[in-house]
């Protein structure tokens, strides 16, 4: 039976790039998880993607074995959580498989927003937290300055923090006893029937879904019949087995571990993560609690290039969102674009994430239409819709008005940049509703501001104005009304829906230029003029011009009568009038990604 007084479940939570996934590696070398010729940097971070942009996309799970200095041997259940903003639904799953959380701050750089964000979700879930000053060899390394501003601004007891450079080992050991000492073993089952938490899933080619789960009560071994207890339906395991990290099958696994189970589950929408497993024949009464149901905040259309790869398009993403329940899309189709589906996302990077895995992981080639959030639409007889494309936005005489998704967001910066990111923030029709001093040389700042303007690249210009030290996390707040219009882009007289969006009154214009002289760029040019057009309700607010090629008919003449040169060109004339009638502009996908791309400003 296992000895649950010798099993912890802990994760490492921390701000991006403060050294999480190479604290993991430290962990395993001195548990000796993974021989040394197997050791490579951020072992944990198996997907291409994470180690091209060196950042944890998705959570990791580890079983360790560690020999202490009291002689026993006890068994770390390790998950290694993502540090980005658009992936904090990842570490809050984690989390509720966890009785304990590594909390890391760099040395160097002190708390930053995402640090905040995670302390206070592994508050929430009532975790124990093991604060952790990473990166302690730097020269810049400011121990008394960080281990203060986690205790003003954290409310963690600081004294106690836990020193380790997890680039060059020192101190690690000492977080491993701190981990037997200060994070609470799993409690035990107050009765014998199985519960399994569904953290996590992906899709196995050759063996179906495989389900990563933490067991909180019972047995689970392979042969056993087991129900989801969201849907009630049974399958049979086929085999259980823990993450070493590669996966490793056991006979067993136990109350109080974190493993995972491969059954006869074939089809990716059959599980749910958050989901409880427990054995058909004497299942649980109730369900363990699952998470809160996360809904995505910025929707954009994806579309094949090649229509024959629809039906690839859909099965592909069907396995995705098996791997990443954040992840949402439903079948949709667009003149400009054909059949595609619109998509449901938290964040632009994650958007960015998912279609990058879609072009790698799948071989696909897709395009992207413009990323829109979800606005609420009140209509004047009091109906109520949600819209997330602008193309079912309802005509603009029977709308009573618009209200738009805020946010709150609380950014980190340093003091010699505050003016300019007011300024950034009042550009972006933010609200800075209060403003924190950290330590003499940095402000926290608590704005309020529409979600549509932080979506393309606020990140972007917060990290040039403030030099790359500026950190920002935000949350969810409320709907408010607000001066939105539809802008459409015409084309040769035709709206092109995949470039229509939703904006604020006072960008439209400004907004509508930038989209017209970033397509007068990239569209080619046709043997007519080609008008590009941004239109509010039909009128238009800004326009450019694509010249028409002009080849020289005139060219055989020598000389002569000048009319017999009048003659060629009306006649060229004629000919490009008549294809102006019949012309369709071909757009080009690089058009579509440039429309993307306009937003700096």
């Amino acid at each position: 039976m296992n000895d649950l007084s010798l099993v912890r479940n802990f994760s490492i939570i921390a701000h991006i790039d403060h050294g999480k996934s190479t604290l993991a590696d430290r962990m395993m070398e001195l548990t000796q998880t993974v021989e040394q010729r197997k050791m490579k940097e951020q072992l944990l971070d198996s997907m291409d993607l994470e180690r091209e942009r060196g950042i944890t996309i998705k959570a990791h799970p580890v079983t360790m074995q560690y020999k202490a200095k009291d002689g026993k041997t006890y068994t770390f259940n390790l998950i290694d959580t993502p540090g980005h903003v658009d992936f904090s639904y990842e570490v809050s799953r984690s989390l509720q498989a966890c009785e304990g959380a590594i909390l890391v701050v760099d040395a160097a750089q002190g708390v930053e927003a995402q640090t905040v964000s995670n302390t206070y979700l592994a508050t929430d879930n009532g975790l124990d937290i093991i604060p952790v000053l990473n990166k302690i060899e730097m020269p810049l390394a400011d121990i008394d300055k960080v281990s203060q501003q986690i205790e003003d601004i954290l409310a963690i007891e600081a004294t106690d923090a836990v020193q380790v450079s997890a680039k060059t080992g020192l101190g690690v050991d000492a977080l491993l006893e701190a981990v037997i000492e200060r994070i609470s073993p799993p409690e035990p089952a107050r009765d014998s029937t199985t519960r399994a938490l569904v953290f996590d899933s992906k899709y196995d080619a050759f063996r179906g879904v495989v389900i990563y789960m933490r067991l909180f009560s019972g047995t689970l071994r392979a042969g056993d019949r087991v129900q989801v207890m969201s849907t009630g339906e049974n399958y049979e395991i086929k085999e259980v087995g823990v993450f070493t990290p590669e996966m490793e099958r056991r006979k067993v696994l136990e109350e109080g571990s974190v493993g995972y189970v491969i059954a006869n589950i074939k089809g990716a929408s059959e599980i749910q993560i958050g989901d409880t497993l427990t054995l058909t024949k004497s299942p649980a009464k109730e369900a363990l609690p699952g998470f809160k149901e996360i809904h995505p905040m910025v929707f954009s259309g994806i579309y094949p290039v090649e229509t024959s790869d629809y039906e690839k398009l859909g099965a592909s993403m069907d396995k995705l969102r098996l791997n990443d329940a954040s992840f949402s899309f439903q079948a949709e189709s667009s003149i400009a674009l054909g059949f595609g589906f619109r998509c449901g996302f938290l964040g632009l990077l994650h958007m960015e994430i998912i279609m990058e895995r879609l072009r790698r992981e799948y071989n696909l080639d897709i395009i992207s239409s413009y990323p829109n959030v979800v606005y609420r639409v009140v209509m004047k007889n009091g109906d109520v819709k949600e819209i997330d494309n602008p193309m079912y936005l309802p005509d603009m005489n029977s709308i009573e008005h618009i209200e738009e998704p805020m946010i709150t967001a609380t950014i980190i910066c340093p003091t010699d940049y505050l003016g300019d990111m007011m300024q950034l923030i009042m550009e972006r029709r933010g609200e800075i509703r209060k403003t924190d001093s950290i330590d003499g040389t940095r402000v926290m700042l608590t704005c309020y501001m529409p979600l549509n303007e932080v979506l393309i690249d606020f990140y972007d210009r917060l990290k040039t104005i403030s030099r790359g030290y500026a950190s920002m996390d935000y949350e969810y707040s409320d709907y408010q009304p607000s001066e939105l219009v539809r802008m459409d882009i015409m084309i040769h007289s035709e709206v092109v829906d995949a470039f229509s969006s939703i904006l604020h009154r006072s960008k439209a214009e400004f907004r509508g230029r930038q989209m017209c002289k970033s397509l007068l760029e990239v569209i080619p040019r046709q043997a007519f003029a080609v008008a590009v057009q941004a239109a509010i309700n039909g009128k238009i607010i800004a326009r450019e011009t694509i010249k028409a090629y002009r080849k020289d008919v005139t060219a055989k003449c020598y000389g002569g009568d000048i009319s017999r040169k009048r003659k060629l060109l009306e006649r060229q004339k004629e000919g490009k009038k008549k294809l102006k009638k019949i012309g369709k502009v071909n757009i080009p996908q690089e058009a579509f990604i440039a429309v993307l791309k306009t937003n700096k400003q």
